[in-house]
Parts: C-alpha cells; structure tokens; sequence
C-alpha cells in the first residue's frame, strides 16, 4: 500500500512586529517576544486591478544587446544635494523606494520638500497620504512655502483606488505615505498587518515598473529601528533610505542602506529648521560647532560615511561605579564595539576599567558604524580615565584588532584633506597607513594601542 502524501498548502503564520514566520499560531513570537502578534499569512491574490501589472512575461533581451537596444534609465534631480547624494545622482525612472523613519523625525516634511522639488524640475507628482487629508497637507505647504509647487494631493487608504488614479493621471513620481495604512481588498486582514504591508508594496513596485513611473513609500519603524513589517519588502524595492535623527538635536541624516543605483551607506545631512528641513552642505563644520575648550574624553574622529568623509566629535566619561555592577552606556556606535575596546585595553594596555561606570556619546546625534572609529573611541576612554585632554588640532582615526595592533582604513586622504580644511593640524593614525601628504597637517602613526597609550598619556594606565 502507498503512503498517503497530503498535497495541502502547509500554512504559515507570521508576526506582525518582527516580520519572523512561524509553523503553528502560538500566543507569543519566540524571537521578538511580542503577545498576540502572531497572524496567518495568507497568499497574496492577484491584486486590486484583477489583472496581470507586468508587460514583460516571455521577452528576452541579450545583455549583449543592451548597449543598442536601451537608453539607461534616465534620472531627474531634486537640485537638493544632499538628496541627489543619497540617492546615488538623482531619482531614475520606474523605481521604487521605502523611507523609513521614527514618528515625528520629518519622513513627510521631507518628501513634500522633495516632490515640490521634483515638480519644479518638470516631473508630474502626486502625493498620497492615508494618514492626512489634503487639506491638513496643504497646510504643511504653506508652513513651508511650498503652495506655489505644480503638485497633486490626494487622500487614499484604498489600493485598488489608488491604483485606478495613477492609471489615469499617469503621474512621473508617486509618493505613498505611508505604506501601513494601504488596503488591499483581495487581502482578508487588517490594515498595517504583514500580509497587507507585502502585498501593497508589491503592487506598487509591480504597478511602477510596468508604467515607467517612480514610487516612494513612507515605512513606520518598529521599537528597534527596523521598519516595521516583513523584511522581504525592503527586498521588493530598489533603493531602502532610513531618516535619523535625535529630537533634541536639530539635525536629521538620511542613510541609504541599500541602493541599486548608487553606493549604500550614504547619508544626507539636514537641519530642521521652522520652514522645514535645511540641507547641510558641510556637515562637518556643523557637527563640530560646539566644541569648547579641550576637555578629558573629547577627541574628534575622522570618519568616512559613504563617499563623503565626516567629522564627528566622541564623548568618553569615566566615573566610579556606586554598583558592584559598573555600568556601560553608549549612544550613536555599537555597544559591543565598545565593549571590545574596553577588554583590548586592559588585557593588552594594562588600563584596567573595573568598578568604573563608562558612558559614550557621539556629538550631534550621529551614529558611527564606521571601524576606523576604535582609535577615537579608545583615546577617548583613556583620556576621561586619565582625566587628560588631547590636543586640540588633532584628528584620530584606526581599527583596533584584538591583538592590540592598529589596522589602516579606507580613504585616509579624504579624512586628512577634510581634517585640514577644517584647521587641523595633527593627526594619529595607525603606523601601516598609506603615507599621504596634506599641507599643513601632520601625521602620528602608532604602531599598536600600548604605544598609542604610553606616547599620549605617558605610562600611567595600570598605576591609576
């Protein structure tokens, strides 16, 4: 007798806070904890219009045809260059983009800003909004000067309709905010569930592809900084931009994470101000105006954020710890970076940091994920621990590996050429780094971290 195979669909459950898929409904995710989350994934349908979106089923293009064949897509600029910067030289045609961004940080006073911008550069916009309606929105143009732009409001939480308007208005940019509150009607759930957020973005990207138009989605953000909903829709799209920013500074950084035609991790500075978001062209001077007096724990690091290199001040406080547990804070870099350098530091510096509380801070709000940073991050502790500042006109930048050796980075003539425009005149470096000649500015290669301690702070690491 032969076995009886069941030819059923296996169901699959998905959560609606962390996107994880899941075999049975349980009443807790098991990887992000949440209660009551856990939903049926249901199959996407056909979608709204009832009908196929794609043209391109059974054609077949050569690549090495392409040359002759096709024109690049073409790209419109913003004329806004922190913008055009990010997204790689412009918005290129028939391309679909998600804009994440915590409540508040700006996601919707910037993409108004930037489709009144688009409008004026010849594009045919319009913007959708689920969350306002046209008059609210009209009310933010005005507060930003933006009612004399050429561009189309509307206010829509209906995909099927939403996608019957741009059919027939047949518009160059679209912009959707936000991608949570669409409603698919093939879709049985909720508005904001997974399985309505995937099949939305679909569409859109499906629908923008197909009609040589560009769409823009806004994405809310879950507690962890992810934008909320399954991670394949950053997958549907072509280019993902996160908006950061802390509110109690004024400056916003729009990062791309992931760009199909243009570098990731680029990032876009910008200053909210009460007309709007300003765009930054020197960030650098911005993130350094501050700066007083040298102070213990201070140190300016050197950085590169995507092509464009980035000068960002490090904060270090060392305190006695009042808890048998010391206490380890940082904000803007990785807390286990930190907690690397701390270990290198007493087991290879003999600097030891045990019953002592350590807070880190990256000035201006910015978050540094470059590794050239473990140098700066590391005068900056020992210079708090020591109570000791560094010169004033000195940059630092190094990758510390867990020998206690100072690895070189990428792109040192652009940290140095930067350090220099802004009156530098010193910079620490690892020993290994391309020897490369600015005026004015002179270079202080360390051969390891023990050195680097030793030569700055003289040898009083393991004697405090």
């Amino acid at each position: 007798m032969g076995q009886h195979v069941n030819m059923a669909k296996q169901k699959i459950f998905t959560c609606n806070e962390c996107g994880a898929s899941h075999t049975k409904w349980s009443g807790q995710c098991d990887a992000c904890n949440a209660w009551n989350s856990i939903v049926e994934d249901k199959p996407l349908g056909t979608g709204p219009a009832k009908k196929s979106l794609g043209g391109m089923r059974g054609k077949r293009v050569a690549l090495t045809d392409l040359a002759t064949q096709e024109a690049p897509p073409a790209r419109t600029l913003a004329g806004v260059g922190e913008l055009d910067r990010v997204l790689g030289g412009g918005l290129v045609q028939a391309s679909a983009l998600l804009v994440g961004g915590d409540p508040g940080i700006g996601k919707s006073t910037l993409l108004l800003q930037a489709a009144a911008r688009f409008a004026r550069n010849g594009l045919k916009v319009i913007y959708i909004s689920g969350e306002e309606s046209a008059s609210q929105i009209q009310m933010r143009a005005r507060r930003l000067g933006l009612t004399e732009s050429p561009v189309k409001l509307a206010s829509e939480t209906n995909l099927r309709d939403i996608l019957t308007t741009l059919e027939a208005e047949k518009p160059d940019l679209a912009i959707i905010d936000s991608i949570q509150t669409m409603w698919a009607d093939n879709v049985d759930s909720a508005p904001g569930s997974v399985s309505q957020v995937r099949s939305s973005a679909h569409e859109l990207t499906t629908f923008a592809k197909s009609h040589a138009m560009s769409v823009i989605m806004v994405g809310h953000v879950t507690k962890d900084g992810s934008i909320a909903g399954p991670r394949v829709v950053e997958h549907m799209v072509d280019t993902v931009l996160y908006f950061e920013g802390e509110r109690g500074h004024q400056f916003r950084i729009l990062r791309s994470v992931k760009n199909r035609f243009g570098p990731a991790d680029e990032i876009g500075v910008f200053e909210m101000t009460g007309k709007g978001l300003a765009e930054v062209k020197n960030p650098s001077a911005l993130f350094l105006s501050d700066r007083g007096k040298p102070a213990p724990g201070s140190v300016v690091f050197a950085g590169i954020e995507g092509t464009r290199p980035v000068l960002t001040e490090i904060q270090a406080l060392v305190a006695p710890s009042p808890h048998s547990q010391s206490k380890r804070s940082v904000v803007g870099l990785d807390s286990g970076r930190l907690g690397m350098i701390l270990a290198v530091l007493e087991s290879r510096c003999g600097v030891p940091f045990n019953g002592l509380d350590v807070y880190l801070n990256v000035a201006g709000g910015m978050r540094i994920n470059d590794p050239g940073a473990d140098l700066a991050v590391a005068a900056a502790l020992v210079s708090a621990r020591e109570d000791a500042p560094l010169p004033h006109d000195a940059v630092v930048f190094g990758e510390i590996s867990l020998s206690g050796a100072l690895r070189p980075v990428v792109q040192t003539e652009n940290r140095l050429k930067e350090a220099q425009k802004l009156g530098f005149t010193s910079a620490i470096t690892p020993q290994q780094t391309k020897k490369v000649a600015v005026a004015g500015l002179t270079l202080r290669p360390m051969q390891d971290l023990a050195t680097f301690v030793v030569e700055i702070f003289g040898d009083r690491g393991p004697e405090k």
